[in-house]
């Protein structure tokens, strides 16, 4: 059965690096921000439990910067998950990616 990734899960982990592997190396980008999306309703996960909508902040390099799609990132907690990131631009010298969990 899938893990149903939750914002408690992310919470502890702001600041931490998360990887995504390619053949020639690989790119870390750190957790910024995890926020609640307090104007969505809670939904059923794959459990049927009620799980709260929330979304990340992942701050990278300025290049290379990452297309709108689904990775495969990696944590030391969490194992490798398939996240679906936006880029959002540019911010302090960092490209910023969004994921929303809803």
């Amino acid at each position: 059965m899938p893990q149903t990734l939750e914002l408690e899960d992310f919470t502890p982990l702001v600041g931490a690096t998360f990887m995504i592997r390619f053949p020639d190396g690989d790119l870390e980008l750190t957790l910024a921000v995890v926020e609640p999306q307090e104007s969505r309703a809670p939904r059923p996960d794959v459990r049927g439990f009620r799980v709260r909508p929330f979304s990340l902040v992942l701050l990278g390099p300025l290049r290379p910067v990452l297309p709108q799609r689904t990775w495969e990132l990696s944590h030391p907690v969490l194992g490798t998950q398939a996240i679906f990131l936006v880029p959002l631009g540019p911010a302090d010298g960092r490209m910023r990616y969004e994921a929303v969990f809803n």
